[in-house]
């Protein structure tokens, strides 16, 4: 990966910012293909500080903190608490899901091979939600379905 010059990254940055008045974001979603929406979106602004920090630390990318596997398990036993009818139910990496990252000169969204088919209608999808000027789909094995960490919810 290049590191971008200081110049660059200013530029950059006060790209982001004019944008939209939503800073991007980096997050963790899934989508439910029945009505064609992502649901279970978290996510968290990349602030023009955020950016200059992970410059200045030579941190190659910005990340959303929590994993697939714990909002799932939340969700799940937040809904089983109230009887809730919920979307989080069974194993979390049987539905399709994807992460969106920073890499510090662009936006990647990882996904699994599912997102292919439907890459045009999901794009705009995570643009919207994710406030997204640009970025690049990358496709993965563990975002496939039935890939990750659900082991452990066992």
């Amino acid at each position: 990966m290049t590191q971008l010059s200081e110049t660059d990254h200013k530029a950059q940055i006060a790209a982001m910012k004019a944008f939209d008045e939503q800073m991007p974001c980096v997050g963790i979603f899934w989508y439910d293909p029945s009505d064609n929406q992502l649901f279970g979106v978290r996510k968290k602004e990349v602030t023009p500080k955020m950016a200059e920090d992970a410059a200045v630390k030579g941190v190659p990318f910005i990340n959303y903190p929590h994993l697939h596997r714990q909002i799932w398990a939340k969700e799940y036993f937040r809904a089983q608490a109230t009887h809730e009818d919920t979307k989080f139910k069974g194993d979390y990496t049987q539905v399709p899901r994807g992460r969106v990252t920073w890499t510090i000169d662009k936006f990647i969204v990882l996904v699994g091979h599912w997102a292919e088919p439907i890459q045009e209608e999901l794009s705009e999808l995570i643009e919207q939600e994710f406030s997204l000027p640009y970025f690049e789909f990358v496709y993965d094995e563990h975002w496939d379905l039935g890939h990750g960490w659900s082991g452990d919810m066992k």
